[in-house]
């Protein structure tokens, strides 16, 4: 009668482990789409720069400093692995070429740069919202992974703690600022 016990206790605790397992590798997934949906919406910003260069350049030939300045951080920043370094420099320089839309009233009153102004903008906004997004999976994972019983197992079943996102050195500054509205355009 024992031994039926202590069977019955290491087959209900195999259960268990067996469920945090899999509530972990859901958890850590993710976290990993959170990754993947951000490294989408930069790929996505960066595919968009060439078609606004090629707007610019219309209107703008003369600041080839300012256009190749951008081509060269884009080509940077979307080779390889995403790194912060390598995406401040690309804001950096694709700041630079929006604001040629105030030095150029033309190419501000352009429907193209325009169009792709807006377009811009709005994977800024899906990647502030990936950001987000992302963060709550750290948080529902490492909430998970710290949680009793959890925490028994989780490190010797190789699930380590992931870091939630954080801002890079091109984004600091900006969320902290009043944005500018113009109604006269």
């Amino acid at each position: 009668m024992g031994f039926l016990i202590v069977i019955g206790l290491v087959v209900l605790a195999g259960i268990v482990v067996v469920g945090i397992y899999n509530r972990l590798v859901a958890l850590r997934q993710n976290v990993n789409q959170g990754v993947a949906d951000i490294d989408a919406q930069l790929r996505q910003r960066h595919d968009l720069v060439p078609n606004l260069v090629e707007t610019v350049k219309g209107y703008a030939a003369h600041e080839s400093e300012t256009l190749e300045a951008v081509i060269a951080a884009r080509n940077t920043a979307a080779e390889g692995p995403i790194q912060s370094g390598d995406e401040q420099q690309f804001k950096i320089a694709l700041d630079r070429l929006l604001a040629l839309g105030e030095a150029y009233p033309d190419l501000k009153a352009s429907a193209n740069f325009q169009e792709l102004q807006r377009e811009l903008a709005m994977v800024e906004d899906k990647l502030a919202a990936a950001r987000r997004a992302l963060n709550a999976a750290v948080s529902q994972y490492n909430t998970g992974r710290e949680s009793f019983p959890a925490v028994l197992f989780a490190g010797s079943l190789g699930f380590q703690e992931a870091d939630f996102h954080r801002l890079d050195d091109s984004e600091k500054g900006e969320v902290d600022q009043v944005p500018e509205v113009d109604f006269k355009s």
